[in-house]
């Protein structure tokens, strides 16, 4: 991986091609984000730079953070993050990395949070048969036998049942950049992006380069 950027989700829309076509497009914000730290074989043991990005007010943050942040002579970031990168030399500390590192056409990974469901039951959870819809059955949406009583008298670990669902660190590969605006630092993403909007999106140069 050579490049990647810090953006929040803006929403869904569509937009039309030069063939006509409406293509669905996730609406990112990205960056611009600041170079913190460049990490080194030499000084850390791998190659990376972390980044901040989003302003926020100074109060909101500690004096650790703070002095942190003055070494590059960044302003106080919401969003501190790491990309590990096979080459750090293109890049230098307090370097401003904007949407124009990705460009029409390019085919990126999206990763973040999903949304939160809160309390849900295996069925919704995880796909499981429901029982027999009839009157008489007692039996609809129930979770069903978890195991035997004797043998092995307990329930197996990773066994699916009902429980806390989402809010859980999504990854979607693949995904064509439609359109790059740098004026307003938006990139325009065909298909859906995890996470709901307002929410911090990484986007990163695909792993599997789009095959």
């Amino acid at each position: 991986m050579k490049k990647g950027i810090l953006a929040t989700k803006v929403g869904m829309t569509q937009i039309w091609n030069d063939k006509g076509e409406i293509i669905p497009v996730t609406v990112l914000n990205a960056g611009p984000c600041t170079v913190l730290q460049i990490k080194t074989k030499d000084t850390d043991g791998y190659d990376a730079i972390q980044v901040g990005f989003g302003d926020i007010r100074e109060k909101l943050l500690n004096k650790p953070i703070l002095g942190h942040l003055k070494k590059s002579g960044a302003s106080p970031k919401r969003y501190i993050r790491e990309f590990r990168f096979e080459d750090v030399s293109g890049y230098s500390l307090g370097q401003e990395i904007k949407a124009d590192i990705f460009q029409d056409g390019d085919v990126v990974d999206a990763s973040g949070i999903s949304k939160g469901k809160g309390f849900q039951g295996a069925i919704k959870r995880l796909g499981q048969h429901r029982g027999p819809m009839k009157h008489g059955s007692k039996f609809h949406r129930h979770q069903g036998s978890n195991n035997s009583a004797t043998t092995p008298g307990r329930v197996y670990k990773g066994k699916g049942m009902p429980g806390h669902m989402g809010v859980q660190t999504i990854t979607t590969q693949n995904l064509e950049i439609v359109k790059v605006d740098l004026e307003k630092n938006l990139i325009l993403i065909k298909g859906s992006v995890p996470g709901p909007n307002k929410s911090l999106v990484t986007l990163t140069e695909s792993v599997k380069g789009g095959k």
